[in-house]
């Protein structure tokens, strides 16, 4: 036995030497968080991570960098390029927030970056062609390995992308494969801001099916946009990968490649949590962010006796303790017994203590004001019914909504109620929501169905500045949630 293993590692050593790993590092929907929030997270905790790794890696990122912080917001996303372009990234791709500050701005965010941003389905209306400073893929060299990376952006931009246009992603990344591979890289990469993993919608993610067409041609798939993570899903010989988001964690993947063809091996992730107690601060890197950091903004505004979270805190449960008190504060301001909020409009916690203006940009870094609408019963109902996609992705004021599960755990039997009573199809029912939604955006699609004449907007005061008026008014407590409650 002895004998038989010594002539084992003889035979398989040779075999162990001929391989060679590229290490490739991947964060994604950074969104503006360039500091660490209760010590985590933050660009000197990265530099610090890839200063201590392994040399000759990549950097990349799937988009979602321009806005959510006010860092971002003041500077419509150029402090986001400017500390990109420190950190050394190689490419990242086209995010839905990069169109934040409209499409008129959407250039110069692009212009200043000193890498490209890769989007094959993203193209100009006039000239049909890729827009400037933009690829369909780029291919370096890194360690000896030929890498080809192709991106593909998101198709629902928070604001129109006047001008431009999508194609169909899988057609795109067909024609980019057919390209690239005329050039005989050693790994394609999928540079994407969607995810394999996204429950919002409970739509499926074209990302699987990059997996059932192009398995072989295609190694590796970076997602993002759901702000999930993804570590290890392998399909059809294909390696997932998405890192979550804000800075808080970075994604490790090891390539290995064949030593004498170069050509790609297998692949594994890993995911780094980015502890600052644990993983340290470049101390140059952190310089640099601290000189982005944006004067006036950490005064105190008010306080709140505890935290007030953006998720569900009870399992019987889908409305939110953060979120609640938003759809409130608008129902409040307009005068309406109902209110509609959008949970993707509040982006984080809002912490226990003294609160300040970036403490409230953090929560909410859009510009939305209040707007009322006036809509029917049947509207209200179908709009509650669609919110389940399949958690809620909406709260509500004024409203109790009850639903049961079936044995599989699906939602069904949705009924909604107003002081007590089912919502009447053929009544007229006057709601408070963000302009975004009350506009048609994203998940608000069925407002774009409402005429204008309809909708109203409230007066100048931004969401914003409700949350800052109620925390000058005293401490701010979680209200209680149950407004979205599971029942027998």
């Amino acid at each position: 036995m002895k004998r038989l293993s010594l002539l084992t590692v003889v035979l398989f050593t040779p075999l162990l030497l001929l391989a060679k790993t590229t290490t490739v590092y991947h964060t994604s929907d950074t969104h503006g968080f360039f500091f660490p929030r209760n010590g985590v997270g933050g660009f000197a905790a990265l530099e610090s991570v890839l200063k201590k790794g392994p040399k000759n890696y990549l950097l990349l990122d799937s988009g979602d960098f321009a806005n959510g912080t006010v860092e971002t917001g003041t500077s419509k996303g150029l402090k986001a390029v400017q500390i990109m372009n420190k950190m050394g990234y190689d490419a990242t791709t086209l995010g839905n927030h990069e169109f934040d500050f409209k499409a008129a701005n959407f250039p110069a965010i692009v212009a200043a970056l000193d890498f490209p941003m890769l989007a094959a389905n993203f193209f100009e209306e006039g000239t049909q062609k890729y827009p400037p400073h933009i690829s369909p893929y780029t291919i370096i060299t890194r360690n000896g390995v030929k890498f080809a990376i192709i991106g593909l952006g998101n198709r629902t931009p928070t604001n129109p992308a006047n001008g431009y246009y999508f194609s169909k992603p899988l057609v795109a990344l067909e024609n980019a494969l057919n390209e690239i591979e005329k050039q005989n890289p050693d790994v394609v990469i999928v540079l994407a801001h969607d995810s394999i993993a996204d429950d919002k919608h409970g739509a499926h993610s074209y990302l699987a099916d990059i997996a059932k067409q192009f398995g072989g041609r295609v190694n590796i798939v970076m997602g993002g946009h759901a702000h999930k993570i993804v570590q290890n899903r392998n399909l059809n010989g294909i390696l997932f990968v998405e890192s979550g988001c804000y800075v808080d964690f970075v994604s490790k993947v090891t390539v290995e490649t064949d030593d004498k063809t170069g050509k790609f091996v297998a692949a594994k992730s890993e995911i780094i949590p980015l502890i600052v107690a644990k993983v340290g601060e470049d101390k140059a890197m952190k310089k640099y962010v601290e000189s982005l950091r944006e004067p006036n903004v950490d005064t105190t505004l008010g306080y709140t006796t505890e935290i007030l979270s953006k998720r569900p805190v009870k399992d019987d449960q889908l409305d939110a303790p953060l979120n609640d008190w938003v759809a409130d504060l608008m129902a409040q301001y307009a005068g309406t017994r109902i209110a509609i909020h959008n949970n993707g409009g509040t982006r984080v916690d809002m912490p226990q203590g003294p609160i300040t203006k970036r403490d409230l940009i953090d929560v909410h870094p859009f510009e939305n004001t209040v707007t009322v609408v006036t809509v029917d019963g049947q509207f209200l109902k179908n709009f509650v019914k669609k919110g389940f996609a399949p958690r809620s992705i909406f709260t509500y004021a004024g409203l109790q909504i009850n639903y049961k599960k079936d044995k599989k755990g699906n939602i069904k039997d949705i009924e909604v109620f107003l002081d007590g009573k089912p919502i009447e199809n053929k009544k007229k029912y006057v709601i408070a929501t963000n302009t975004y939604i009350a506009g048609g955006g994203s998940e608000g699609g069925l407002f774009a169905q409402i005429p204008a004449e309809q909708k109203k907007q409230v007066g100048p005061k931004s969401i914003r500045d409700l949350m800052e008026d109620a925390l000058k008014q005293g401490k701010v407590s979680a209200p209680q949630t149950g407004r979205i409650k599971q029942v027998d």
